[in-house]
């Protein structure tokens, strides 16, 4: 399956948040990490993020339909953090996810590095972003008693720093 990514606007700010709670609500449920779970985030969150300064937010695009979504944000120095990074429950395990990180990491080759934070006890997503060159930095935050927020890192290729 072929995708694309296109730039979301603000009128796509509550498309994205109900399909952003879609695929976080089973590990909402199973962490119970009320807190920091983006099912829980609110459409002013999801609208900053999209015109926020230094903020990319891309509808991962399919057949012509949004099935995912992926939101980078930028500092200064070149250093890219990723967050969300999302799938429709509907079209999870088809690869949709890789292809869309490869894809940002092509827009934005300027990138010196890429990171983000996963749930350690996920180790499916963990493996997943290890395969995409991610590894982690060895920082960590309990959130509560069922989940640990692991920070990971990658050194983007192919940039003069």
């Amino acid at each position: 399956m072929k995708i694309t990514l296109e730039m979301a606007v603000a009128s796509d700010a509550a498309a994205i948040l109900a399909m952003q709670k879609s695929a976080f609500l089973p590990l909402l449920k199973k962490y119970q990490d009320s807190a920091t779970n983006p099912a829980n985030e609110t459409l002013e969150r999801v609208l900053g993020r999209i015109s926020g300064p230094g903020s990319f937010y891309y509808k991962i695009m399919a057949q012509e339909k949004m099935v995912g979504a992926i939101r980078i944000k930028s500092d200064r120095d070149c250093q890219f953090w990723v967050s969300p990074l999302f799938v429709d429950p509907l079209f999870q395990g088809l690869g949709i996810a890789g292809r869309a990180m490869k894809l940002t990491e092509l827009l934005h080759a300027e990138a010196a590095t890429w990171e983000l934070a996963t749930i350690l006890e996920e180790e499916g997503n963990c493996r997943f972003y290890e395969k995409l060159g991610y590894r982690t930095t060895g920082v960590s935050e309990q959130l509560n008693d069922r989940a640990t927020l692991g920070y990971f890192k990658k050194i983007a290729t192919g940039v003069d720093k």
